[in-house]
């Protein structure tokens, strides 16, 4: 029997302390002082912009596709092929 009581009284403190957690308001955080991080300007970010705007001209604009390619480029980590036409020759004379 007197467990029994001594279990029911654990029960209740432990529910008592659950609600006085769960309704204790959190102090507010105060604000940084620190300046927030800015991402630099970034000329791609600005072109992909544009691009977005184009709607579907964009698929036809040259500078849009560029842009394209290089952001596809640096999302995957790899360098930017070369654009000289000495890549291409060298396909040919195979």
């Amino acid at each position: 029997m007197l467990a029994r009581i001594a279990a029911i009284v654990f029960v209740a403190i432990a529910i008592t302390a659950t609600v006085i957690e769960m309704t204790r308001e959190d102090a507010p955080v105060p604000a940084s002082t620190a300046p927030a991080l800015q991402p630099s300007a970034d000329p791609l970010r600005a072109t992909l912009r544009r691009c977005q705007q184009l709607g579907e001209a964009a698929a036809s604009d040259a500078d849009c596709l560029a842009a394209w390619a290089e952001s596809r480029d640096r999302f995957l980590g790899r360098t930017p092929a070369p654009s000289t036409p000495a890549a291409s020759n060298t396909r040919e004379g195979q």
